[in-house]
């Protein structure tokens, strides 16, 4: 649930800091006081989205911060999304600022995406928005509604793959049939390719070995005359390097007996002559191993050659031959897969069972589910003085799409005796907008959304449907957090706890600032009276508010 909500410096919010309690609230006040900044501020927090006019005029940045207390499942989602949580809380912060627009989102301390943010806000709270009975005139909001009150969401999400998958395959299949000539063009081109690529058949790494092969053979005069120079030098001379180096250390091992500090000296040279004799012995294995065959530096040129023509032909440096080769192998098998007309028609036959079976038992979810949602929609609207009045579900097969083979339609007949007819045709507002609260009220009943948010759904209505409309939120606030921006006394006196926003001038500020206070018994009292009978308070509007509020009347006699 929401535990607090701070905000500055946002529209007409100078400073505000909430705390919020369970069960059900409402936010009352004056209209253009700023009651749906709040819902505007705690959407933010959310996710929503942010833009530089937000900022209160002549601040620099606006800044939100909401706290819930967390369930499993945004405790799971903390985890997936590796954000460290504290306790059973978590704490979201939204920042704008109001040169660049430029907006920033944290979840407790950790900086995240906007989109990350709302993922986890759709976990948190659900808004009802003022213009929600206006979405439920379109048919895909209804279909929307009825999926999520189900539970069928994830499903007509994987539905929707399926389809897509179908529909690939199916368009494969036109374009193979209808292209059929321009496909057998491709192909061997391809198979050409492959065919080239085959006769050389270049291998990973092999162009750098081939070059330094070529460069070494190319060399091999040179090669073998300074290598037996060196030897010769070293060894097989008159007067070879190494004599000379054993006769000088031969001699200062004479005078070392007379001065031991050539010691140090004689070991290096003597360590020197023995890399000498390694380097002799090594440059001797060199040339009883080495292959300088001429008639190999032909056959090595002719393979360099082959590859460097090749590389040419497919505009690739040589060492990327190999890798061209197998991109080649790949795309002559891939293309032969996607053009295989028998194989795509069969895996098409195949995706198509598959979404079929799936749309069937959406189909009869949404049956199940829309018959039990028209005798709970009935009910209230009993309740709302819609006296034999119903509402029905009326779902019937259509094409396929991504969401499935139904057409979901809502149905209303206003009182008994009238016909059914779609939502959208449905004349009176009023009636428009029970229905719209009944369906929030139901559908949020089946949620498992902590809390819930109504910005005036309530508009529209008054009198005794009002009171019935405050039972049912409360009602509703057994089981969820909800808060209410509500004009009507009826819903505000079934409020646990109650807020009232006003507008105020503050000192050296241009433009007056909205606040928010929450109301003790008395003050709800005066507010409660004042939502019943305007400006002037009159001792009969006060004694009806606390009637309202179940509070005992005084009169003086």
């Amino acid at each position: 649930m929401l535990r607090a909500l701070n905000v500055r410096d946002f529209v007409i919010v100078d400073s505000l800091s909430l705390d919020f309690a369970s069960g059900f609230s409402v936010m009352t006040g004056e209209t253009g006081a700023g009651k749906s900044i709040m819902i505007d501020a705690l959407q933010l927090a959310l996710g929503g989205r942010g833009e530089s006019s937000m900022v209160r005029e002549g601040a620099k940045r606006a800044d939100i911060t909401a706290e819930f207390s967390v369930d499993d499942q945004a405790k799971e989602w903390l985890v997936v999304n590796e954000i460290d949580s504290e306790d059973d809380g978590v704490l979201l912060r939204r920042t704008i600022d109001a040169e660049s627009g430029r907006s920033r989102c944290f979840i407790n301390g950790a900086p995240v995406t906007a989109m990350q943010m709302r993922s986890l806000g759709e976990l948190l709270v659900d808004i009802h928005g003022q213009h929600a009975h206006q979405l439920l005139m379109k048919t895909g909001e209804q279909r929307l509604l009825l999926d999520r009150h189900a539970g069928l969401t994830p499903k007509v999400a994987e539905l929707g793959i399926r389809y897509r998958k179908w529909k690939q395959l199916e368009e494969k299949i036109t374009q193979a049939t209808a292209n059929t000539e321009r496909m057998q063009e491709e192909r061997e081109r391809l198979e050409w390719q492959l065919k080239e690529l085959e006769k050389v058949a270049p291998k990973e790494g092999e162009w750098e070995q081939v070059s330094q092969d070529y460069d070494r053979l190319s060399h091999a005069a040179s090669l073998l005359e300074g290598i037996g120079s060196a030897v010769d030098e070293l060894s097989e001379s008159d007067n070879p390097m190494l004599s000379r180096l054993g006769s000088i250390n031969q001699t200062l091992s004479g005078l070392a007996s007379v001065d031991r500090e050539l010691e140090p000296v004689i070991e290096m040279l003597e360590n020197a002559r023995i890399q000498l004799q390694e380097a002799v012995y090594s440059l001797r294995d060199y040339l009883a191993h080495t292959d300088l065959d001429p008639e190999q530096l032909n056959v090595v040129g002719e393979r360099m050659e082959a590859l460097h023509t090749l590389a040419r032909r497919f505009k690739v440096d040589p060492d990327q031959l190999p890798e061209e080769f197998l991109k080649r192998r790949e795309a002559l098998s891939q293309f032969e897969q996607d053009h295989n007309l028998k194989a795509l028609q069969e895996e098409a036959r195949k995706a198509e069972t598959a979404y079929q079976d799936l749309a069937e038992q959406v189909s009869k979810a949404r049956c199940k589910a829309g018959e039990a949602l028209g005798h709970a929609v009935t009910d209230i609207m009993q309740e709302l003085h819609m006296t034999g009045g119903s509402f029905a579900v009326d779902i019937r097969k259509g094409e396929p799409a991504s969401y499935g083979t139904d057409i979901v339609e809502f149905l209303v007949s206003g009182h008994a005796g009238a016909a059914l007819r779609p939502l959208a045709k449905v004349a009176s507002g009023g009636e428009l907008a029970r229905v719209s609260l009944a369906l929030s009220v139901i559908a949020s009943d089946a949620t498992a959304t902590p809390t819930l948010v109504f910005d005036e759904v309530d508009s529209g209505v008054g009198g005794g449907v009002a009171e019935v409309v405050g039972k049912l939120l409360r009602r509703l606030g057994n089981d969820h957090q909800v808060l209410c921006v509500t004009h009507l006394p009826q819903v505000a006196s079934q409020a646990k706890q109650h807020f009232q926003v006003s507008k105020q001038a503050v000192a050296n500020v241009a433009h007056p600032v909205s606040r928010i206070t929450e109301l003790t018994d008395d003050a709800r009292v005066t507010e409660i009276a004042r939502m019943l009978g305007g400006t002037e308070l009159t001792e009969t509007a006060m004694d009806h508010a606390r009637e309202m509020l179940g509070q005992p009347t005084f009169r003086l006699v």
